[in-house]
């Protein structure tokens, strides 16, 4: 690999090389066998969906190394039957790496949340919040006996439960399930205010589990 710095003619995107080169040389010095070792496995136990939000690092609101979460964002952390990028990463992480979670995490505050809860036309972008806006209107009698403020909020929280539901449903983990995979599907809320994760009481084991699970999820929420 050639250590010299390749030519970048934008000096912030140099500045991101340069950085690469600090991080690496710092995590080298505090073990000198760190990226041997991460070269040679990739044994991750969580597979993790979230959100796209830069605010959002999977790893280290967890406080886990590179090579222990396996991860797929978009925006919204939504799980669509049909987004073949999603359920190959799912796929991968299920039948390859054979992780024993995953965890469906959003986090309040979320744009894409915002603006599919107000009905904002963004472009592009509006087919895909689209799937948002079926949760809104799925639980829009709910969502209207709440403050304006609160809504948003709560429907970051339904929104994490109903894609727990659609990972539940998906052909990759009912075969897992079938095949005597031991795999926990989990719903959680990240707190952009205070770092903190919220659990929302949707961890699901097994299938016939998943209309009890939901149930009392939504019960839970009020």
């Amino acid at each position: 690999m050639p250590e010299h710095l390749p030519p970048v003619v934008d000096r912030h995107l140099a500045d991101l090389f340069a950085r690469n080169r600090a991080w690496a040389a710092a995590v080298t010095r505090r073990e000198s066998d760190f990226f041997e070792r991460l070269a040679g496995q990739q044994n991750p136990r969580y597979f993790w969906i979230g959100c796209s939000d830069s605010r959002v690092p999977a790893n280290e609101i967890v406080d886990l190394l590179p090579g222990e979460l396996f991860v797929h964002r978009n925006v919204a952390n939504v799980v669509v039957h049909t987004d073949l990028n999603c359920l190959s990463v799912m796929q991968f992480a299920i039948d390859m790496l054979k992780v024993r979670h995953v965890i469906v995490c959003g986090h309040y505050g979320c744009g894409g949340v915002q603006a599919a809860l107000r009905g904002d036309r963004l472009g592009l972008s509006d087919n895909w919040l689209r799937h948002i806006q079926d949760v809104r209107d799925k639980h829009r009698v709910h969502l209207s006996q709440l403050p304006d403020a609160a809504r948003a909020e709560r429907l970051c929280e339904l929104n994490v439960i109903e894609q727990v539901l659609h990972v539940c449903e998906t052909t990759i983990v009912r075969d897992a399930w079938e095949g005597g995979h031991e795999l926990s599907i989990h719903g959680w809320v990240y707190g952009l205010h205070d770092g903190l994760l919220h659990d929302l009481g949707v961890t699901v084991t097994a299938y016939h589990e998943v209309d009890n699970v939901y149930a009392a999820a939504l019960a839970a929420l009020g």
